[in-house]
């Protein structure tokens, strides 16, 4: 199942996509949930409910989805956490092509100030040219976790959606702490919505992922090559840290990506970068040139 979140009526809506149309669930009920993190919050992750509400819908809550409004998939998730260098010809392109092979998941965070949904416009900074594309897979939690083992971990899993990771290179760079140039203002996306678990591989593997700038392959892989597999991921992330619903983590990014290229192959302004997730789907954005 394709769950979908976008805004109608000024306010927002979830919506279960089936082939070229969504389902507005709030056109089915008027008590339907409007944020996917607060309706796993709620009901232990169980999407079950809101398929069979899809299957009640009348013709008249069904709409095209050409033209929607597209939301990030959890409106406000409370942790964003992100996995770096968990490929390894990615680890090999870059500054860290000579250190061992890491032992621990190198994890970070980011900040909804960063994340914009589907066909939103990525913002190149006035400060930097060196926006830089990253193709991910996101994992969604679909409710709370601790001490997880390899046998449990995937059962937390509601769904998995797209991820440009996007990163102010130079910032990145500027001390051994990533946070400042990963957190630049509406510099990432995620979208365009969540298939649930059920549809995928266990622990997402085996998916071909892909990144295009202006149609153009840049980075093309399959989540086997992950160092660190989503099950061990979360594993290792819940021996310190809760994983609750609406959370995300966003598992790295595949070799090929822009300042590996020669020469270096930046976003900027009237390019269009997709991010491409056997599977899950394809997740489009503009960029443009932030504002003076």
């Amino acid at each position: 199942m394709k769950i979908v979140s976008f805004e109608a009526s000024g306010e927002l809506r979830l919506g279960v996509v089936e082939g070229d149309q969504v389902v507005d669930l709030k056109q089915a009920d008027a008590k339907a949930p409007a944020d996917l993190g607060d309706w796993l919050a709620r009901n232990s992750g169980d999407l079950r409910p809101l398929a069979d509400l899809a299957k009640r819908a009348p013709a008249s809550a069904r709409k095209p989805l050409a033209g929607l409004k597209y939301a990030l998939p959890i409106a406000r998730p409370g942790k964003v956490i992100c996995l770096g260098l968990n490929y390894l010809k990615h680890l090999k392109e870059g500054r860290y092509a000579n250190d061992p092979l890491p032992q621990y998941p190198t994890l970070f965070m980011r900040g909804l100030n960063s994340l914009v949904p589907h066909l939103q416009p990525l913002i190149r900074p006035r400060l930097s040219d060196t926006l830089d594309y990253e193709a991910e897979m996101v994992v969604v939690i679909g409710k709370p976790i601790r001490h997880a083992t390899l046998a449990d971990a995937t059962s937390c899993v509601a769904g998995y959606t797209c991820c440009n990771e996007g990163s102010v290179r130079e910032f990145q760079r500027h001390t051994t702490q990533w946070h400042m140039g990963k957190n630049f203002d509406r510099s990432g996306s995620i979208g365009p919505w969540m298939v649930s678990a059920d549809e995928l591989p266990p622990g997402g593997k085996g998916l071909k992922i892909q990144s295009r700038l202006n149609g153009k392959v840049m980075q093309s892989d399959t989540t086997d090559d992950l160092l660190f597999p989503v099950a061990e991921t979360i594993v290792y992330i819940t021996q310190g840290i809760t994983l609750e619903p609406g959370d995300m983590i966003a598992t790295g990014t595949p070799s090929g990506v822009g300042f590996a290229q020669k020469p270096p192959a930046f976003m900027r302004q009237g390019d269009t970068c997709e991010i491409d997730i056997e599977g899950i789907g394809i997740l489009r954005n503009p960029i443009e040139d932030e504002k003076a």
